[in-house]
């Protein structure tokens, strides 16, 4: 089964001040399972590298994508569609293309994994087939 990575997780294993940075780097590196961003995650990820840590993070960032340590996955014209009436469904959220090209890659994976530390859109959005996603790391068990 597939694990969506949502931006945070990514940005935080890259920043030494994160105080989530142990937590993202453990979630990260226990996966056992494949690992899938939304090419919109991936430019939010490219952008919080540059922004807060500099080119020497953001490349570090492509050389993860060009070597396959995270699946690059775009959504479809049909997909796009979906979003759409995601995006209106959860209006009063606000939930941005990102988070809601999540919600369309579990779907499509048929996966409830998703590695983020937003738990106010992941906690109250529900993955298209119904029931809950899991939340990682903060649905993993307590190490130590």
């Amino acid at each position: 089964m597939t694990i969506l990575v949502d931006a945070g997780p990514i940005v935080a294993a890259s920043d030494t001040r994160d105080p989530r940075r142990a937590d993202a780097q453990r979630a990260l590196s226990a996966a056992a399972e494949p690992l899938a961003v939304s090419a919109f995650v991936a430019a939010e990820v490219d952008y919080l590298l540059q922004t807060r840590l500099g080119r020497r993070a953001s490349r570090a960032f492509l050389d993860d994508l060009a070597v396959g340590r995270y699946r690059l996955e775009t959504v479809t014209h049909a997909e796009l569609l979906t979003l759409t009436a995601l995006s209106d469904r959860y209006a009063d959220l606000a939930p941005g293309l990102a988070d809601l090209s999540i919600v369309i890659l579990a779907h499509r994976f048929q996966t409830r994994r998703i590695l983020t530390f937003d738990q106010r859109h992941f906690r109250a959005m529900t993955p298209l087939t119904g029931g809950a996603f899991e939340l990682l790391p903060g649905d993993l068990p307590a190490v130590g």
